[in-house]
């Protein structure tokens, strides 16, 4: 399957949102500085709780103010969300080829956010030190996206040659000599 076609799908930024939820997320790209963009964001998200829309602007706000755990768990619910009408499973682990066909099937586009909300997951788990965790979910890409259309492949090796480069660099040692 190829994950960069487009031409036949629904893209998530193109479901309508109720017209306060949109002025709310262009207010909080206004005041992206300033703390009521947070709070815009999070009123659009009580007004469209399960609009991916809504959970992209939070996620940005989180990961570009550093907020990385916050940023995490909003890349778990926005998997969380488009999995479901897909048939996919809670766990990420459990997605096989087959389950992926099924999904695409649905929804292609709603599958492509999926995916890529599983990447930005991993990307935040880098960003915490949590390398296993990262490792894990780009592991699984890779294993899903065999043209690498994702990226998840060359992020991986890039992960596996830092912690290689990290084992080979030996730790400093300090003598105390006496005086």
């Amino acid at each position: 399957m190829d994950l960069l076609d487009f031409s036949e799908c629904k893209l998530y930024f193109e479901e309508p949102l109720p017209a306060a939820a949109e002025e709310l997320i262009a207010q909080a790209a206004r005041e992206y500085g300033d703390p009521g963009a947070e709070l815009a964001l999070l009123r659009a998200h009580l007004l469209a709780p399960e609009s991916l829309s809504v959970l992209v602007g939070i996620y940005r706000y989180y990961f570009y103010q550093h907020r990385l755990e916050d940023a995490l768990q909003v890349a778990e619910r926005a998997m969380q969300l488009s999995g479901r009408p897909l048939g996919l499973p809670e766990d990420w682990r459990l997605l096989d080829e087959c389950r992926l066909g099924h999904a695409a099937e649905c929804s292609f586009g709603l599958l492509r956010f999926y995916l890529l909300a599983l990447k930005a997951a991993s990307i935040v788990l880098l960003r915490l030190g949590q390398i296993g965790a990262s490792r894990d979910r780009l592991s699984k890409l890779a294993e899903l996206d065999s043209r690498d259309q994702l990226g998840a492949a060359k992020l991986l090796e890039v992960v596996d040659e830092f912690q290689s480069s990290e084992t080979l660099v030996p730790e400093p040692q300090l003598t105390l000599a006496a005086a």
